[in-house]
């Protein structure tokens, strides 16, 4: 079995916009190579369906778990996160992916047993 795909998820909402911000924003793509990251969404426009969106959605795959961990760890990244969290408010997680062939009552089992 091949490894899922990881996501840094990112909820944000920018506070400042500034001088840092802008160092954050040309220095991040260079963090994320090394650890094969790539943005899948990055603020873009959202037509809210339901319920009050009021962040900007930031979705950076990973080819898995281990690389999106040893990226936002690294020292590169490190370096630069404090660029972002002074001046953008939110929140962000690692989450992992599915396989391809994945669907969606796979779950139901760990579902069952969180909520029992």
């Amino acid at each position: 079995m091949s490894a899922v795909p990881a996501y840094a998820v990112g909820l944000l909402r920018p506070t400042t916009v500034d001088h840092g911000i802008e160092t954050y924003l040309t220095r991040i793509d260079a963090t994320l190579a090394p650890f094969g990251g790539r943005f899948l969404v990055h603020g873009g426009a959202a037509d809210a369906l339901e319920g009050e969106w009021t962040s900007d959605l930031v979705v950076i795959r990973f080819p898995d778990m281990a690389a999106a961990r040893a990226w936002y760890r690294s020292p590169a990244y490190r370096e630069i996160l404090p660029l972002r969290t002074a001046r953008v408010e939110g929140a962000v997680a690692l989450v992992e992916g599915v396989g391809e062939d994945h669907r969606a009552g796979d779950i139901l089992a760990g579902l069952r047993a969180a909520v029992t």
